[in-house]
């Protein structure tokens, strides 16, 4: 395993961190914080949806009345639309209501299910933005911590077609803590 700032390699899959848009990203899939009713919102779901044009809404449309709100820690998969991503994987994440009501675990499945949809795709890049710590409230350091443990795991005991695992996140504060659990995450692997 290698670890430079920013980045590491586990197994044959990069994972790095940067600062950035995740609407403008080329990997194959983005991730979208999606809320339960698929509906977009504000954050990166109302970007995602703006960016991606309307069919995105349409595909989650159908997903819903096919099998109802999407539960917290479960993903669905669509069209990109008009994004330059091929597909948008939309998963919803936990409300933080000060970490006794199962959050870690809820969040940890929304990223592990996310890499599972897009490796069953048989995807080799996906972008993550930070989960649940916008609207939500989970406290950013911790929702890091979280996130990197769930996506090392993953592909440290899962067969995946992944090659590149980006973080991409918004403002300079949420890369840092990010970038920080990568370290803490990798040293400890």
């Amino acid at each position: 395993m290698e670890n430079a700032l920013g980045e590491a390699t586990v197994k044959h899959t990069r994972i790095s961190v940067t600062q950035g848009d995740i609407t403008l990203q080329s990997t194959d899939a983005i991730v979208n914080a999606a809320n339960s009713s698929l509906m977009g919102g504000g954050g990166v779901d109302g970007a995602i949806h703006r960016a991606g044009g309307p069919a995105i809404l349409e595909e989650c449309r159908q997903i819903v009345a096919r099998q109802g709100r999407l539960p917290t820690g479960q993903a669905v998969i669509t069209t990109g639309g008009n994004l330059k991503a091929k597909y948008v994987v939309h998963t919803v994440g936990p409300v933080w209501h000060g970490g006794s009501r199962n959050e870690a675990e809820l969040l940890a499945s929304a990223y592990r299910e996310s890499l599972k949809l897009a490796s069953e795709k048989g995807l080799g890049s996906i972008a993550f933005p930070s989960i649940s710590t916008g609207a939500y409230g989970y406290p950013v350091a911790p929702a890091a911590k979280v996130a990197l443990d769930a996506v090392v795991s993953f592909i440290t005991n899962e067969t995946t077609s992944l090659e590149e695992v980006v973080f991409v996140l918004f403002n300079a504060t949420t890369y840092q803590a990010y970038e920080s659990a990568l370290g803490e995450v990798m040293s400890q692997a």
